[in-house]
């Protein structure tokens, strides 16, 4: 929206929420790329503004969590995270055990009814909700969707998710049909949110300023290396690498700004 100089200071609510200032506003359709002496002038004053001893007054650290009218996707999908994770600490311990083996997305489950458990194992936090996959779905995906929506911030998240996972199973049962893994390969138990956070923090981090996109990448890609040495869990290791790659491979989609965006809380 096009202001003369002499125009009000900026409201609060368009301002940049706290931990997102990395990120850079993406320019609606027809907004010039390149801003003129009004546009300027108006953000050098803010900016000056910003730094002075008022900023601290107007930091809200409460937008890095979701909120139901903010962020619906990753609000909504927090809550059921939640309830299922209480499930998990309080219900019957057998009972939890064999819904984990009915979502787990194994080659015998993906063969037989893919649909179902590529959605059901999307519904448990392995380790929990204290896990730090659990901690980065919030931060990261609050952080995502701020930015480009709950359409597409829920489309990251499944592409990292799905695609990952079958990268991951279907070379286990090549691997169990060539007589290379036992039989028992066929079940190892996978569940869990991790493929599409490690999806999203590749998306995200194209959206930051270029010093802190790939701070970012080498800090999270080096987590994941680490991980890979260690050679615990190779497969899953693996998958979380693959999976940040698809974040990454998805920046040209993420910094176009859909044509029908208003603010967002």
């Amino acid at each position: 929206m096009n202001r003369s100089a002499s125009a009000a200071p900026a409201a609060p609510e368009e301002t940049a929420p706290p931990g997102l200032d990395g990120i850079p506003r993406q320019r609606e359709p027809g907004e010039p790329a390149a801003p003129d002496a009004a546009h300027a002038g108006e953000r050098a004053a803010t900016g000056r503004a910003a730094s002075g001893p008022g900023r601290l007054s107007r930091l809200r650290p409460w937008l890095l969590l979701p909120t139901p009218v903010g962020t619906p996707f990753t609000f909504g999908y927090a809550a059921i995270l939640a309830l299922t994770s209480l499930l998990a600490q309080y219900a019957d311990p057998a009972l939890i055990s064999a819904l984990h083996r009915h979502s787990s997305t194994d080659v015998a489950h993906l063969t037989q009814e893919p649909f179902l458990v590529l959605v059901a194992s999307a519904l448990w936090i392995a380790g929990g909700i204290a896990s730090p996959y659990a901690i980065g779905f919030l931060l990261v995906l609050t952080a995502l969707e701020r930015r480009i929506g709950p359409l597409r911030t829920a489309g990251v998240f499944l592409l990292g998710h799905i695609v990952a996972t079958l990268a991951t199973e279907v070379p286990v049962g090549l691997s169990v049909l060539a007589g290379h893994l036992p039989d028992s390969s066929l079940h190892r138990l996978d569940y869990g949110i991790s493929f599409g956070v490690a999806a999203s923090v590749g998306a995200l981090a194209g959206l930051f300023r270029p010093w802190l996109r790939w701070l970012v990448l080498a800090g999270f890609g080096g987590m994941l290396i680490d991980d890979l040495i260690a050679f615990t869990d190779p497969m899953t290791n693996w998958g979380h690498l693959l999976a940040l790659s698809i974040g990454v491979a998805t920046w040209p989609l993420l910094r176009r700004r859909p044509h029908a965006s208003g603010p967002r809380i």
